[in-house]
């Protein structure tokens, strides 16, 4: 017979396993949208800097609805339309594919407030030294505005990362579906739920705390 965790009759072993595996799923699909989305959200970023009005017409309000409609709303129609343009996605691609657009358009305004951190004239001592328009952005901008603005990044991918329970609704079997899952099956919501939320905490924490420790050391 499987052993159990005491006064919790319906709750196993295994079952804390099946939630690990279930948190390593969620770390997975979280890291890949937050890296991709950032890159693509730096680039956008630049592009409505640099677009000014051109910007304005195109690209930002395509960032504005994916910013403005609820999340579950994007995956769900994705996942159900996805297949009549011919492209045949499980759930954890769809979720992969909404999460990076998700992610980009909310990087894509920290991005464009991190440029604009850096003063006008800063960057005409830069181009006088003999820079580039490129080396400007690298060796300037990037440095500078990446540190005004690096809190709101980590919001975002706290944000995101806990936004991607949402990609339950497709099936993918993440850390809230598999709670979903054990709940239906042991009956003990309380105890599932705050292992889940322990999960969650083991997570997110070590990012918040690792950003501190940066911000500490810039200020220095």
């Amino acid at each position: 017979m499987e052993p159990t965790i005491s006064f919790f009759s319906g709750f196993a072993p295994k079952d804390l396993l099946f939630l690990g595996e279930a948190a390593v799923r969620t770390m997975w699909i979280s890291v890949l949208s937050i890296s991709i989305g950032t890159v693509l959200g730096v680039i956008f970023g630049w592009i409505l800097y640099e677009g000014k009005w051109a910007a304005a017409l195109t690209v930002a309000p395509i960032l504005d609805v994916f910013r403005s409609v609820p999340l579950i709303i994007q995956l769900v129609l994705f996942y159900n339309f996805a297949p009549i343009i011919g492209l045949n996605l499980d759930p954890f691609a769809s979720g992969v594919v909404i999460l990076t657009i998700y992610t980009a358009s909310l990087v894509a305004s920290v991005a464009r407030g991190g440029i604009e951190a850096v003063d006008a004239p800063m960057r005409r001592a830069a181009r006088s030294l003999g820079m580039s328009y490129w080396q400007d952005l690298r060796y300037v901008v990037l440095p500078i505005g990446g540190r005004a603005v690096f809190p709101a990044w980590v919001g975002v991918a706290l944000g995101v990362m806990k936004d991607s329970a949402l990609v339950s609704v497709l099936g993918y079997v993440e850390l809230l579906k598999a709670s979903q899952i054990l709940i239906t099956r042991t009956q003990e919501p309380f105890l599932i739920l705050s292992i889940a939320g322990a999960f969650y905490f083991a997570l997110s924490y070590p990012i918040s705390r690792y950003a501190a420790s940066l911000e500490r050391k810039w200020a220095q």
